[in-house]
């Protein structure tokens, strides 16, 4: 038998928003959305005092000004070299406009080539996967907490409330040596996914997530999970993408 199934390729739909929430005064999140690269990133920043936003801007600047190549493997390691980079113009940043005071960034990227997607992450920002009606994690928290639930030293239960939550272990600037962890995974039709800063998932539990990214909209989608943070007293940042795989139609 002659399979004549034509495969067509998936569209990849996204919107993105950021918002200051309900405590700050300074959004030190940034967020770049590429899709006609198949490339998207959150970053969340840290040092205060205008410190932090500084930080994040530059991440997603420099991404923003990164070369699509095509082949896959050239895109991510260039992404990386940039990231490292960044690094180290953070440091000297640092050193120089701020007496040496610690600044930096988190960041979460996402590729996606044909049926293969590529993460790329530094810190605690997360890229999360919806298919068949499940929410999994596709990154892992750079944090103490992390760490200590990974030990079996605590529970997740006690994970949620403890009192270093918000010590994270690796981000952009932060250190001379930044090791940037990358995970591939494939892709398919239907597939929903979310990248966003801690000041989202901490606000907004898994199940209100998952209700979230059910619409239909990828807009209404964002704009549903940033005013559920907001109702929530969100007490950070609040950045969220959503990007859903749909069916290309023949043109």
């Amino acid at each position: 038998m002659t399979d004549i199934t034509i495969r067509r390729p998936i569209q990849w739909l996204s919107s993105s928003a950021t918002n200051v929430g309900t405590v700050r005064s300074i959004n030190e999140d940034a967020i770049l959305a590429r899709p006609e690269v198949g490339m998207w990133v959150v970053a969340d920043g840290m040092g205060g005092h205008e410190a932090g936003n500084v930080a994040s801007k530059m991440v997603v600047d420099t991404l923003a000004e990164v070369n699509n190549s095509r082949h896959l493997d050239d895109f991510v390691t260039s992404i990386e070299n940039q990231v490292l980079d960044t690094n180290h113009r953070l440091l000297e940043y640092a050193e120089i406009m701020l007496d040496g005071r610690v600044v930096g960034s988190t960041f979460i990227c996402m590729l996606i080539r044909g049926q293969v997607g590529v993460c790329l992450w530094a810190g605690d920002s997360r890229l999360y996967l919806y298919r068949n009606n499940q929410l999994t994690r596709i990154s892992r928290d750079h944090s103490h907490v992390a760490e200590l639930l990974q030990q079996g030293a605590i529970t997740p239960e006690e994970a949620l409330a403890h009192p270093e939550s918000n010590v994270i272990t690796r981000a952009v600037g932060t250190s001379e040596e930044l090791y940037v962890d990358i995970e591939v995974f494939s892709v398919q039709l239907g597939d929903v996914y979310l990248l966003c800063s801690d000041g989202l998932y901490n606000a907004v539990a898994n199940e209100d997530i998952e209700k979230h990214l059910l619409n239909n909209s990828v807009d209404a989608s964002v704009n549903g999970l940033i005013e559920n943070a907001l109702q929530n007293n969100a007490s950070d940042n609040v950045s969220a993408i959503v990007i859903k795989g749909t069916r290309q139609e023949a043109s």
